[in-house]
């Protein structure tokens, strides 16, 4: 099997291939750029393996949570390329590609949300798989529920607003092509890749931005 996979809902913009169990990745810190990053990056994994998009599978891409415009970017290239080549798609949370990433058994990975709120959620890798102890959510920070023993906190929510009660944080931790190539490919195996109308982002929260009555603290 052989697809493409794209990360781009943190400020880091990052794009996978995935060759019958190899992966080859390109990532870079985009800040705004990302839809002008990302498929310049795509090519350049093709050309050095001597694909063409039209040769992909597959594509899979970080559904979110994350941020808006980075969501809707790396969601509406893989509809893209999924549209032309007729093939399927899959999204992948944001959150589980952090605790895939992290390397840890048991993960609370949190991405700051900005409006002093956090995307939080809690993993525990069983038997290769991850298990969701607590859900993906959107909360204040202080509402982060401290996990003892040999949680991990990953994500860069812990470098906005602290430890959030963690005895172990590692805030540089982020969502990568990679980690989304990797838990993409058995479930491109196992057929749960979908028509690439019904791709969609993870919003979890749906506002975007304070009113001005918020704002000025009316």
């Amino acid at each position: 099997m052989r697809f493409a996979a794209l990360e781009t809902s943190t400020e880091w913009c990052s794009v996978a291939l995935w060759r019958d169990g190899e992966i080859a990745s390109v990532e870079r810190r985009a800040a705004n750029r990302h839809s002008d990053l990302a498929l310049p990056m795509l090519e350049r994994l093709l050309e050095a393996a001597g694909m063409t998009a039209a040769e992909l599978d597959a594509v899979a891409f970080g559904a979110g949570p994350g941020s808006f415009t980075g969501l809707r970017i790396a969601c509406g290239i893989a509809q893209g390329l999924a549209f032309a080549g007729g093939i399927p798609v899959i999204g992948i949370s944001t959150l589980e590609a952090m605790a895939e990433e992290s390397g840890a058994a048991r993960v609370v990975a949190c991405l700051d949300a900005r409006m002093r709120e956090v995307y939080y959620s809690a993993l525990e890798n069983v038997a290769g798989r991850w298990n969701e102890v607590i859900e993906a959510r959107c909360v204040a920070p202080d509402a982060v529920r401290p996990l003892g023993g040999d949680w991990v906190g990953c994500g860069n929510g812990f470098a906005v607003y602290g430890n959030l009660g963690l005895a172990r944080v590692r805030p540089e931790v982020h969502p990568t092509a990679i980690a989304v190539a990797r838990l993409a490919a058995p479930r491109l195996a196992a057929g749960q890749g979908v028509d690439a109308a019904l791709a969609a982002p993870i919003y979890v929260r749906e506002k975007v931005a304070f009113t001005k009555e918020e704002l000025e603290g009316r």
